[in-house]
This record gives structure tokens, C-alpha cells and sequence, in this order.
């Protein structure tokens, strides 16, 4: 338990608090994602807001880091340990900057500035972890994994992992919980100097890649000498059985891993000799579940995590994008962010684990949250879904036509619609077919929007 920290909050502090709530419920009252002009109103009127409530956690703060798999991480980790009765601040819905991270303790604090919870979990963005480590001082850090993701706004990944590490620096006493699977973030744990925890699959699984295949491999070398790695297998991407041949860095052995992985139906796997079922739809579901029972156990909590992650992951319902389901017209609708390649070839596997016939929409943006520049379709394995289970391709967004030409290479139709929502009542009309979409940033709210809308019309009308 950290220590307990008797706070009185400064008259600009209670300002602070009750113009992002004011500002929060008046967004949401518009109808508007009210995420970051909350937070960004509170530390307008007090600077030192976000520290001072961060400071009033009792027990532990969690900070998940990573290219892919933060939101479903971190939000599965804060609805376990509320289904435990534990009061958490997380931000849930994925805004990861400061000012969203601002917003989420302004909305779990009271008028007068006191937080009353035991656990925070922050996705924080790799880039902005730097400005926010030192305010909300994580005891531990998840990474879940390391891939190229955004090169006009990022770079590339050794400038990530930079800045990655000047954030760990500036936490004397974080701990990092890291994937052993990946060569990229192991190569950070142990470059940092802090203690460190592994979680990984050590076994071939179904899913698993063959060392020729040609997905795209953003690991491939060795960051200590520059040696091409070598792998028995790889599950995906630079995930797998690895080694470097020459200087002899290596997978570590995880303490903690998953085994006998199933797809078929439904998500399913062994921890420590616990059976983990979930409806989770993709392998990489697999390592997010598996963050997520590390860090119960490493947070002191090692005698329930097993019982809690059983009996209650089952129960978690995936949010905002992340595999997220709808059901409309009798019909199922999948909605997945799809952002960078390592994401999008995942995303496409879990699409084909359902061996049902079905329709897609692919809707790509451009916009500066996006990433400007879209190159990286071009390196995501989109001459898979010529599988005949996929019936038809509907493509839109800003960037629609690269979609089109990008198919055109690998010899698969599409369908062009005009904007997100035509697309969507375009898939939906095909059949009666199970309906995927895949969106990058700027198309999820929107669409998320539309599906909850319709989904909620279809509830309304069946009760009636």
C-alpha cells in the first residue's frame, strides 16, 4: 500500500475539477466525445491538477504502454479489479495523452478535489509518456509489445524506445512487466536497470507463423549487436522463439506464460494449470489476458489472480472498437481498430477464425490522428481475405481509393462508398451474413456511433 497522503486541494484545484465536470457532462449532453477537453480545461486553470489527484491513489498505478493491445489491457485489467469491489481511475476510452488522462481523474474525483481509489490504469501513449510519468509515477509499467506504428508522427522505433526509456528513467521505483516474446521489449526492460517480469507462449501453437513466411518482421535484428535474429518460430510479426546468434541475447524464460492455445471457438488457453475461456475473437487476445494476470500477481494479489481472471474474463465485454460486438437485425457486426500492419494482420486472422460466411468494410482516414502518411497498407497481408468465407469487401474512408488500388494488386473486388456510414449500410445490405469492419482512428467514433445507435434502435424495437 503506498503511503497515505492527507491532501488538501487549493481553491484553483476544486475550480479545476468542477470545470472538467462541467465541460465533461455538457459534451456528453451535445452528444460529443468528451474525452480530452475536460482534462485540458482542468490543467488550464491549475498546471499541478493531474499530480496532486494521481498522488491520492492508495494502492498501486498501472501504466500500459505498447503499439497494439493498451485499451484491451488496460481496460480488462480495470474491470477485473472492479469486479473485485476495487475503485479504479482508468481511462477507458483510450484517450492516452495528458489531457485525457487529466479527464479520467477529474470524472473519478469529488467536487472538492479527494479521490477515493485504490488502483489507477493508464494506457498512456509512448510518445507522451516522458511529460506523463513523473505526474502519475506508475509502479508498474505493462509493455505489451513494440511495432512500427505512425512513422510521420512517431518515427521509427528506436526513436519509441528512446523516449520509452527516458519516461522509465524518471520513475526510480517502476517495475516493467514486459512480453518475452517480443525481442524489441525485452531489449528495454533490460536496458532500463529496473527490476523486470516476463509473460509469453513458449509452445508452437496453430496460429504460429513458419520462419519463411513474408509478413513483415519489425524486430528482425538484434538491439545490442545489429544480428539478424533467429527463430524457431514466430507466432506473429517479431513474436516467437527467438535468439541473436552472436552476442547471445535471448527470449527469457517467462514467468508467467499461457498454453494449449484454442481458436476455434472462442478464445482458449491454460495460466498455471487454470483453463481461461473467453469469447475474445484473435491469438493476440491471448498475451493481453495473460499482461493482465502478470500484473495481479505482481501487484500482490498472486492468490486471487488466478480465480479472478478465470471465473471473470469471461464475462468482459470488449469496448469501443477492440473486437467490440453489436447485434443489428438479428444479425452479429464486429467493429476492430486496425491501425499499423503488425494490428491489421491480427485483426484479419481473428475476421477468419470465423469460418462463417461473411461481409467486410474496410474504412481508412488520413488524418493527423491517423498518421498522413498510409504506405503501410502495403505491407499488411490483405491477399488473405480472397478466402471464399469472405463473400464481399466494401472500401471507404478519406484514403478509399489506395484501399482500391491495394486490392487491385492481390486480385480481390471491392466496393467503393462514398463515406463511413454508406459503407456500413452497404455491408449490412449485402446479406444476412455476419458484417466486420476494420477502421483506423478517425473513422471509430463515428462509426462506433452509428453501430451503438443502430444496435440500441434494433434492442428498442424487439421489446416493443
Amino acid at each position: 500500500m503506498k503511503e497515505n497522503r492527507k491532501v488538501k486541494p487549493a481553491i484553483r484545484d476544486i475550480l479545476s475539477v468542477n470545470a472538467a465536470k462541467a465541460l465533461d457532462k455538457g459534451l456528453h449532453l451535445m452528444g460529443r466525445q468528451g474525452t480530452s477537453l475536460p482534462g485540458k480545461a482542468a490543467i488550464d486553470i491549475s498546471p499541478s491538477i493531474l499530480a496532486l489527484l494521481s498522488s491520492q491513489i492508495k494502492e498501486k498505478t498501472f501504466a500500459v504502454c505498447g503499439t497494439n493491445g493498451k485499451t484491451t489491457t488496460n481496460n480488462l485489467l480495470c474491470f477485473l479489479l472492479e469486479e473485485q469491489g476495487e475503485r479504479v481511475v482508468c481511462n477507458r476510452m483510450g484517450a492516452n495523452m495528458v489531457n485525457g488522462i487529466m479527464t479520467a481523474f477529474a470524472q473519478a474525483a469529488d467536487h472538492i478535489g479527494r479521490l477515493d481509489a485504490g488502483y489507477a490504469c493508464l494506457e498512456i501513449d509512448e510518445a507522451a509518456a516522458v511529460q506523463l510519468f513523473p505526474l502519475v509515477r506508475p509502479d508498474y509499467l505493462i509493455l505489451t509489445n513494440l511495432f512500427r506504428d505512425q512513422l510521420d508522427r512517431y518515427g521509427e522505433i528506436d526513436t519509441i524506445m528512446e523516449k520509452l526509456g527516458n519516461a522509465i528513467d524518471t520513475v526510480p521505483e517502476i517495475k516493467l512487466i514486459v512480453n518475452a516474446d517480443d525481442p524489441l521489449s525485452v531489449y528495454l526492460a533490460r536496458q532500463s536497470g529496473h527490476p523486470y517480469v516476463t509473460y509469453g507462449i513458449s509452445e508452437k501453437t496453430s496460429g504460429s507463423g513458419e520462419t519463411g513466411t513474408g509478413e513483415i518482421r519489425e524486430g528482425r535484428f538484434c538491439k545490442s549487436c545489429g544480428t539478424l535474429l533467429t527463430y524457431d518460430w514466430y507466432h506473429y510479426s517479431q513474436m516467437g522463439m527467438w535468439h541473436c546468434p552472436r552476442c547471445g541475447l535471448s527470449r527469457p524464460n517467462p514467468d508467467y506464460e499461457a498454453s494449449g492455445i484454442m481458436t476455434e471457438q472462442g478464445l482458449c488457453f491454460m495460466i498455471d494449470g487454470h483453463t481461461v475461456r473467453t469469447g475474445l475473437s484473435g491469438f493476440y487476445q491471448a498475451y493481453n489476458i495473460l499482461a493482465v494476470w502478470s500484473a495481479l500477481s505482481e501487484a500482490g494479489r498472486r492468490e486471487t489472480a488466478a480465480v479472478t481472471v478465470q471465473q471473470l474474463v469471461s464475462r468482459y465485454h470488449p469496448q469501443f472498437g477492440r473486437g467490440e460486438a453489436f447485434i443489428i437485425k438479428g444479425r452479429k457486426v464486429v467493429l476492430h481498430l486496425a491501425k499499423n500492419p503488425a494490428g491489421f494482420n491480427q485483426n484479419i486472422t481473428a475476421v477468419l477464425e470465423d469460418k462463417a460466411p461473411k461481409n467486410l468494410v474496410i474504412v481508412i482516414n488520413d488524418n493527423d490522428q491517423d498518421g498522413t502518411d498510409i504506405s503501410w497498407l502495403w505491407d499488411v497481408d490483405f491477399d488473405r481475405l480472397s478466402d471464399e468465407s469472405v463473400r464481399s469487401i466494401t472500401v471507404s474512408g478519406i484514403r478509399a481509393l489506395d484501399l482500391v488500388l491495394r486490392f487491385k494488386y492481390v486480385g480481390i473486388p471491392v466496393k467503393v462508398e462514398e463515406n463511413s456510414k454508406s459503407a456500413v449500410e452497404s455491408g449490412l445490405a449485402q446479406s444476412s451474413d455476419p458484417l466486420y469492419v476494420l477502421v483506423n482512428y478517425t473513422a471509430l467514433f463515428e462509426v462506433h456511433q452509428m453501430l451503438k445507435r443502430k444496435a440500441k434502435l434494433c434492442h428498442i424495437f424487439n421489446r416493443t
